[in-house]
């Protein structure tokens, strides 16, 4: 999460030449009102502001649907959108943008899903949560069963405790028949764990590998056809890592910051397949854009960006964390974007909905 420190470089100038260092420079902040050019998209739904009135809160979604509608708090829905409120919980809304369940369990930043694993022998979908609550940081974990009926919902289930003081960035990935779970830190470190569960139907986390990035970092996504970890360095760049255990830290920078592709800070990542290929969609937080590559070759191809513009909803600026859904997903037959917007018309921040069709034909993508 960016915080501006623009009203401090008085202080921070003569410190940095003076010789001391900083490990984190951010300089620019979110809701700083730039915004850069792009290809024109438009929201197609939104949900309600999250948290208390004027407060900085919504910041991370993901996006899930089964092959059948399920149900949340009696109501039958063909897919969900779960995203964090960053100073209370976990939200969880409809394709329509409606809240249909809260789980207030603090200061949750970035969510994430992954299907594969089965607790008291039913299949559940397993979400995490990067957790910076005190007396509880790591990665907090709930299940849902597709399956469940009546006042079903999502719900906690456990924890994976680690040494990183702030977790931020936070992303799952199937490995074969395993689920990874990725960590990362605000100073950069990188924590990886195998989940599986235990005899008593509780979560075992078992760490795999770690490594540093360098500085300030968050955005996470997992490609495991090209076994590829992308995390986005915040005041750096895009780069890509390995995503095996065994990978350490060797990496590729994709794409430094830049004027008109990547603008710090770079944010939140996401991955979206459209039929034999696939995207890595990113957001340049420092000018409201949204660049997106082509990731199924041997090295990522940047194919163009695209800005969230005003429509019968309020644009986007300022964005977080986002997050895709490849298939059809109740009134999106193509797959859905779903982007934190940090100045929303009315009320606090929100999450909103840009169908995939509308992405691809802006960016002329075949």
């Amino acid at each position: 999460m960016s915080r501006s420190l623009t009203r401090l470089l008085p202080l921070l100038v003569p410190l940095a030449l003076a010789g001391c260092a900083m490990h984190e420079v951010d300089f620019r902040g979110e809701g700083d009102g730039v915004v850069g050019a792009g290809a024109a998209v438009f929201a197609t739904a939104e949900t309600p502001s999250v948290g208390e009135v004027g407060e900085d809160a919504a910041d991370d979604p993901v996006v899930w649907a089964g092959p059948r509608p399920v149900v949340v708090g009696g109501v039958s829905t063909p897919g969900i959108v779960v995203g964090t409120d960053k100073k209370a919980g976990l939200y969880v809304y409809g394709l329509d943008g409606a809240v249909l369940q809260f789980l207030p369990e603090g200061l949750l930043n970035n969510v994430d899903a992954v299907e594969g694993l089965t607790v008291a022998g039913r299949p559940q979908l397993l979400l995490g949560a990067s957790d910076r609550t005190p007396g509880k940081t790591g990665v907090s974990l709930f299940l849902f069963d597709p399956a469940g009926t009546g006042d079903n919902g999502i719900r906690p289930w456990g924890a994976i405790t680690t040494d990183v003081v702030e977790p931020y960035g936070f992303c799952f990935a199937r490995i074969g028949t395993e689920v990874h779970a990725v960590l990362v830190g605000h100073e950069g470190e990188v924590r990886q764990f195998v989940v599986t569960v235990g005899a008593d139907g509780t979560p075992v986390s078992r760490e795999v590998r770690r490594f540093e990035i360098g500085s300030i970092s968050e955005g996470c996504a997992a490609d495991p056809a090209t076994d590829a970890l992308y995390l986005t360095e915040e005041n750096v760049g895009l780069w890509r890592y390995g995503l095996g255990a065994g990978s350490g830290d060797a990496r590729t920078l994709v794409q430094p910051i830049a004027p008109g592709v990547l603008v710090a800070d770079a944010e939140g990542l996401t991955t979206i397949t459209d039929g034999d290929a696939r995207y890595l969609i990113g957001s340049s937080q420092g000018d409201s854009t949204f660049p997106v590559w082509r990731i199924d070759g041997a090295a990522p191809v940047y194919v163009g960006r695209f800005v969230v513009k005003d429509g019968a909803i309020d644009g986007v600026t300022g964005t977080d964390g986002l997050a895709a859904w490849s298939r059809p997903i109740g009134p999106f037959p193509n797959g859905l974007v779903v982007v934190q917007d940090d100045v929303n018309d009315v009320g606090n921040q929100n999450f909103k909905y840009i169908d995939w069709r509308d992405i691809r034909a802006a960016l002329a993508i075949d």
